[in-house]
């Protein structure tokens, strides 16, 4: 099984640059104290399903803090998904977890109903899941067109990596994105007074300063064309526009015809926004355009 790599020593480092302590990490991840201590010194390692949210406290995406060589089996799925194998019995509707253990272990295939179920839970297709389960038997399967036209994204969560996704996604082409003197200056007239400088932009997009006043923040959504919405911490609401804007940026590409709904719970879209977002998208066919234009014009959220 290909798990993601655990440095002990690699956490350590990214928790003191994010400025956290060990005790707020393990309340954040929901072990104790020592158990955190334990993971740095390389005593222990953390279960699979802890390290999406473990990334996600020390504000890394879990591909680049953890790791791993080679294409994901059902337990992998799981645990990048966040669930222990007991919780998966409520995924499936089960009194007990049998069919995913005995699935994970290669001695019985899930039953349809499940794998639907499952692929849902975890928020892939079921190709993708098809395809991990039978890694867990012991077969090399590529990975399914699906999930390579499809990546999984991670939803940028800190301050910083939301700036930077911004940067990075709403400049297509030759457009170049603004600097850090021209967000603040744009900033600065968005709010009509001197809110924030040019050394300010830099230490949000960095990292350096985690957190910003609300004027500010209205700003940036201002520059960016985006709700102030995806600025805001809730990480439910930051996930419904982020998925918004990638949507809509395959869009764009020609990759997606119909908007289908992303999985249930506080992090799949709404039915009002998948509504909205299919009429965008016919609306951007109909006309034969590219999608959003020019910097300053992202999609309309």
């Amino acid at each position: 099984m290909p798990a993601r790599r655990f440095d002990g020593r690699r956490v350590r480092a990214v928790r003191r640059a994010a400025e956290l302590t060990q005790s707020e990490v393990a309340k954040a991840v929901g072990v104790a104290d020592p158990t955190v201590a334990s993971w740095e010194t390389g005593q222990s390692s953390p279960d699979g399903e802890k390290l999406p949210v473990l990334a996600r406290v020390l504000r890394w995406a879990l591909d680049d803090l953890f790791p791993r060589a080679g294409l994901p089996d059902l337990a992998d799925l799981r645990c990048d998904a966040g669930y222990s194998q007991y919780q998966t019995k409520d995924l499936i509707g089960t009194k007990s977890a049998g069919p995913v253990a005995n699935a994970e272990r290669g001695k019985r295939r899930l039953k349809d109903s499940y794998a639907g179920f499952l692929a849902q839970g975890y928020r892939v297709s079921l190709e993708e899941l098809l395809a991990a389960q039978e890694r867990s038997f012991g077969h090399h399967v590529a990975a399914p067109a699906s999930a390579i036209a499809r990546p999984r994204a991670q939803v940028p969560r800190s301050l910083a990596e939301k700036i930077t996704y911004l940067l990075k996604h709403s400049y297509p082409g030759k457009q170049t994105p603004p600097s850090d003197a021209e967000i603040a200056e744009a900033v600065n007239s968005h709010a009509g007074g001197p809110v924030i400088s040019e050394e300010g932009v830099r230490d949000l997009r960095t990292g350096a300063e985690p957190a910003t006043s609300p004027v500010v923040c209205d700003g940036l959504a201002s520059v960016f064309g985006v709700s102030p919405m995806f600025f805001q911490p809730d990480d439910a609401v930051a996930r419904q526009v982020f998925e918004g804007l990638r949507l809509l940026a395959s869009a764009r590409k020609g990759v997606v015809g119909r908007v289908e709904a992303r999985g249930l719970g506080p992090e799949g879209l709404p039915e009002d926004v998948l509504s909205f977002l299919n009429d965008v998208v016919a609306e951007m066919q109909e006309r034969d355009l590219p999608g959003a234009s020019g910097p300053g014009h992202s999609p309309p959220f």
